[in-house]
C-alpha cells in the first residue's frame, strides 16, 4: 500500500513538472491574472461560458481591468455537406465563428482574431425531433470547444508579448496623431483664398 501511495506522488511529481494540469482544478496558465470579458450579445451563453470557464481558472473577471477581451461577432451557420442513402437524411454541417479583440492601455486593440469550430450531423427526416435535440448538444459542444480555443490563445500571451503588443499599439496611435497634426499644420500654412467680390449692377 505504501510502495503504491509513493508510485501515485510521484507521477504526480513528475506530471505537474511537465506541466500537466488536471481539468477543473482552477490553475491556468495565463499570464493575464485580471481580464475585462465582454460581448456584443451581453447575455449570449459563449459569453457566459467564458466569463465562468475563465473564473474557475482562477482569473478575476472585472470590469476595471487593465485588459479588456470584447467578442465583437459570432455567427453561426449551417449548409447541407451531401446527402445520404435514404432520401430523407442529410449531412449538416455546423460552424461557428467568434470574432474577437484584445485591448489594453489604448483604445486601439493590441489584437484581433477569430476562432472557429466545424461539427458534422446527419439530420434524419424520419426523426426531426431526435435531429433537432442532436444538433442543439451538437452546437453546446461547439460553444465549449470556442471557448478552450480561446483560452488556448490567451495562454500563448506571455508578460514579453503583452509589453510587445502595448508598445505596438503605442506607436501606431503615435503615427496617427503625427500624421492629424501634420495635415493640420499643413492646412494651417496654406493661404486662404480670399472671397471674390463680385460687382453688382
Amino acid at each position: 500500500m505504501i510502495k503504491r501511495n509513493l508510485l501515485v506522488m510521484g507521477l504526480a511529481v513528475l506530471l505537474s513538472a511537465c506541466g500537466f494540469q488536471l481539468r477543473g482544478t482552477g490553475s491556468n496558465t495565463l499570464a493575464i491574472k485580471e481580464l475585462n470579458v465582454s460581448a456584443r450579445d451581453a447575455y449570449g451563453e459563449t459569453v457566459k461560458l467564458l466569463k465562468s470557464t475563465l473564473q474557475s481558472g482562477g482569473v478575476k473577471v472585472d470590469d476595471t481591468a487593465p485588459y479588456k477581451l470584447v467578442l465583437t461577432s459570432e455567427k453561426e451557420d449551417q449548409r447541407t455537406a451531401s446527402y445520404s442513402g435514404s432520401a430523407r437524411s442529410v449531412d449538416i454541417e455546423l460552424s461557428t465563428v467568434v470574432t474577437y479583440e484584445l485591448r489594453g492601455a489604448t483604445p486601439d486593440p493590441l489584437l484581433s482574431d477569430k476562432v472557429e469550430v466545424e461539427k458534422d450531423f446527419t439530420h434524419d427526416g424520419n426523426n426531426l425531433a431526435g435531429s433537432d435535440s442532436e444538433s442543439t448538444e451538437i452546437r453546446r459542444e461547439m460553444r465549449r470547444e470556442l471557448v478552450q480555443r480561446l483560452i488556448l490563445r490567451l495562454q500563448q500571451l506571455t508578460p514579453a508579448r503583452l509589453a510587445e503588443l502595448q508598445a505596438q499599439s503605442d506607436a501606431r496611435a503615435k503615427a496617427a496623431a503625427d500624421a492629424e497634426d501634420a495635415a493640420k499644420r499643413a492646412m494651417d500654412a496654406t493661404p486662404q483664398q480670399s472671397p471674390i467680390d463680385i460687382p453688382t449692377k
